[in-house]
């Protein structure tokens, strides 16, 4: 059997009943990121004799059953390894080993897995794409002209191809949800807080960033169910307390309550992400799910995604240099009062005092409420992860400088932050799972948005979608 293309649980299988060794398994993976990467530059960082040890240990085990038991994984850039560097795309950190690795990647050790190298990020994961002065620009397997998307672009290129088993991301403005749409695969964003990250004091951060989590990406929404078992829970340095998430809500589709929101006035979405949403939800009803195409949350959507811009500008703010927020200064003077762009509202930001965050923080934290109450009567919300499929390479400049055209309007590039916002600025978990392709071949997914906590309802709902309309496909030629 060819395990090129298998889901992390089916290649725990395969070296559980010891059909495949764990080095061989391995071996299988290197030999493709060696022959292939070339082609889309995902696996940025290679720390392949140190995997072949770890393997030929788990080979000599008697016990097999630890769930990722000896599936070769990657690591998106910024989650720090013990002994690799840790750089978010900055050539100064490059020859700087981290003393400590993440919890996360602690864990996923621990559940067996094999973690042989680091996958692409943009600059200060700021960016739908993934490209840096450190380590270049990655591509899709799907076209190698457009972007796998970011800030995990490698994460989801190298899933995608077949170059590894799965993969870790991170999202504070949809870093994990876009490139799993972009590369046609599943990526989870869960519940903020709820996989803790720490790691190397010198490269992490003790207090994390607002909006900001961590998830898997893989090939299977049954991948997603089991890291989320595996990487969920406190940071046991600080507490022994132990977390019981709610079981899924549903155990078919026709026991399942779905909104459905496919556009929005005033945000630009391709017509075509929009279609497939609409025929997705005409399917479920055709399944007997209950299915509304209007039912919305209790505030303005505009008003709850300028405020999300707002928050994101602040949660982020502690990554700037004085430099940078000088520049931030005269940006904001110079704007017209007129200018409500992502940018605009964001730059806006800049001094912001912590009295009016916390108005935000409040004002964010009750409209949370709002959807608490949505989701008491629907199970679960889809709508899409960005506004089109994958782009073409963008390296050009600032991101608050460019401009791209949907269905021929111009919008601001920043201004698709609108449906990775509106979800993950409230702190829900959100699943991103395949949902077709455009008349160009390019993937489509589709954002499964769930209540606080409600992360296996909308890994659910995407294992239902899997079985029932669609699920990973590779890439031609890979």
């Amino acid at each position: 059997m060819d395990p090129t293309f298998l889901s992390a649980t089916q290649l725990a299988d395969l070296v559980h009943t010891r059909k495949i060794g764990a080095l061989e398994l391995l071996d299988h993976f290197i030999t493709r990121t060696e022959n292939h990467d070339p082609r889309i530059n995902a696996v940025v960082v290679r720390d392949f004799d140190r995997a072949r040890t770890c393997a030929r240990q788990l080979d000599s085990q008697s016990d097999k059953s630890a769930p990722f038991f000896g599936v070769p994984m990657t690591a998106k850039e910024s989650f720090d390894i013990e002994g690799l560097p840790t750089t978010r795309g900055h050539v100064t950190a490059k020859e700087t080993p981290v003393r400590k690795s993440s919890i996360a990647i602690r864990r996923l050790q621990a559940a067996g897995a094999v973690v042989f190298g680091k996958t692409n990020v943009p600059v200060d994961l700021a960016d739908w794409q993934s490209y840096n002065p450190v380590y270049g620009a990655t591509a899709n397997p799907w076209n190698t002209d457009h972007t796998p998307g970011g800030s995990s672009g490698g994460s989801a290129a190298a899933v995608a191809a077949g170059l590894t088993g799965m993969d870790i991301g991170s999202d504070i403005g949809g870093s994990i949800r876009v490139p799993a749409h972009y590369c046609g695969i599943y990526g989870h964003k869960p519940t903020h807080a709820l996989l803790p990250n720490y790691g190397d004091p010198a490269t992490s951060s003790a207090a994390g960033t607002d909006i900001s989590v961590i998830g898997p990406i893989a090939r299977s929404s049954s991948d997603l169910a089991v890291a989320l078992d595996i990487l969920a829970g406190p940071d046991p340095d600080e507490t022994a307390m132990t977390m019981l998430l709610p079981a899924p809500r549903f155990t078919s589709l026709k026991e399942l309550r779905v909104a459905v929101w496919a556009e929005q006035s005033g945000q630009a979405t391709d017509q075509e992400t929009t279609a497939r949403l609409l025929e997705l939800a005409d399917a479920l009803r055709r399944e007997g799910a209950i299915v509304s195409s209007t039912a919305r949350p209790a505030f303005d959507a505009t008003e709850a995604y300028h405020l999300y811009l707002r928050l994101l500008d602040a949660g982020w703010s502690g990554r700037n240099s004085e430099q940078a927020t000088a520049n931030k200064r005269k940006r904001a003077a110079a704007l017209p009062a007129d200018d409500n762009s992502a940018d605009a509202i964001m730059v806006r930001m800049v001094d912001v005092t912590h009295r009016a965050w916390l108005g935000l923080n409040e004002k964010r934290l009750q409209w949370r409420r709002a959807w608490s109450a949505f989701f008491r009567e629907w199970d679960v919300l889809l709508c899409p992860v960005i506004a089109t499929a994958a782009l073409p390479h963008r390296q050009d400049g600032n991101t608050w400088d460019r401009k791209i055209t949907i269905d021929g309007k111009q919008i601001a590039y920043n201004d698709m932050l609108f449906w990775p916002g509106l979800t993950g600025g409230y702190h829900l978990p959100a699943t991103a799972a395949p949902m077709g392709s455009t008349k160009a071949g390019l993937p489509l997914g589709v954002q499964i948005v769930g209540p606080i906590y409600g992360d296996r309802s909308t890994i659910e709902a995407a294992a239902l979608l899997e079985r029932a309309w669609m699920g990973f496909k590779p890439p031609p030629g890979w």
